[in-house]
């Protein structure tokens, strides 16, 4: 009988054992999954904050770019509106001509001198507001290398 009990006593220390082993690896595992979930957490703030920045960036932007093209447009009426009192002043046929031909070479250069400056503030608005989202691109793809074993 007392082998009986020696057995028991074996069988209740390593159940302990067994319990205690399974208690601490189930404890290991889900403090990994909650650092894990930490930093998915932590990952999705920051990709948030970047839209938010993004999206900031495009807003200026956009608004920079309509503050030019309706500064231009006012300008352009108010030099055609000057044009054209010239141009029924003129005294002659030929100064009238003269007086077309100058205002729609200058109204030629100065809409290709704004088409360009607006392609610009385009392009500028367009990489502002990639920015952060590449930053946040470039995060994940090195969060995801980290996270591949090693082959």
């Amino acid at each position: 009988m007392a082998s009986k009990g020696k057995t028991g006593a074996n069988a209740t220390e390593a159940l302990e054992q067994m319990v205690t082993k399974g208690t601490d690896t189930m404890k290991q595992n889900f403090d990994k999954v909650m650092g894990g979930y930490d930093k998915l957490t932590a990952f999705s703030k920051e990709n948030v904050d970047a839209l938010i920045k993004a999206s900031n960036a495009a807003t200026k932007g956009i608004e920079a770019i309509n503050s030019e093209i309706l500064a231009f447009s006012k300008q352009s009426v108010e030099d055609s509106v000057a044009a054209a009192k010239a141009a029924l002043s003129a005294k002659s046929v030929q100064e009238f001509v003269e007086l077309n031909t100058d205002f729609s070479k200058s109204a030629f250069d100065q809409y290709i001198g704004q088409v360009t400056k607006v392609n610009e503030m385009i392009a500028a608005t367009a990489r502002e507001s990639a920015e952060p989202l590449k930053s946040r691109f470039t995060a994940f793809v090195s969060m995801v290398r980290q996270a591949q074993p090693a082959l």
